[in-house]
């Protein structure tokens, strides 16, 4: 009987010293599982929050580019408007010179062409004055023969 309640004293102390730590290991499982949960949630949390920073910095970047190629063409577009003005001005300029040069040579023309007409004049005065110059001689010589014609008409008579 001793040996019996040594036995039980014994079992009994021993369950009464490892019930503790094995309550223990029962309910720590399930706050490592806890833990372990809480910390996975916390992980994806911060996946997604990094996540969504990384979305949030490319839609921005995405933005940033479509901004600047609206910019590009903004400023290719002022550029095409400023070489057609350009070259509308160049245009102009060769215009207003052209028709400078084809007034220029219609001025000279023309002088050649009123040099042409005041000596086409002068000549026609000329043949005018000859003409009237014969006229006055064959006249002159009409009447001398006219007046000779009668002395001689007087004489033989």
């Amino acid at each position: 009987m001793k040996n019996f309640f040594f036995s039980a004293l014994a079992l009994s102390a021993a369950t009464l010293t490892f019930a503790p730590v094995a309550n223990a290991a029962e309910t720590a499982p399930s706050s490592i599982q806890q833990t372990r949960l809480t910390f996975l949630d916390s992980q994806s949390k911060a996946v997604e929050n990094i996540q969504q920073a990384r979305l949030e910095f490319l839609e921005n970047q995405t933005k940033a580019v479509d901004s600047i190629q609206v910019t590009r063409l903004e400023f290719l577009e002022n550029q095409t408007k400023a070489v057609d003005d350009i070259q509308a001005t160049r245009l102009d300029f060769l215009s207003n010179q052209t028709k400078a040069v084809d007034n220029v040579q219609q001025v000279r023309l023309a002088h050649p062409d009123s040099q042409s007409k005041a000596i086409e004049n002068i000549q026609e005065s000329r043949l005018e004055f000859l003409e009237n110059q014969t006229k006055a001689i064959e006249n002159l010589h009409e009447t001398r023969l006219e007046e000779s014609a009668r002395r001689n008409k007087t004489s033989l008579r």
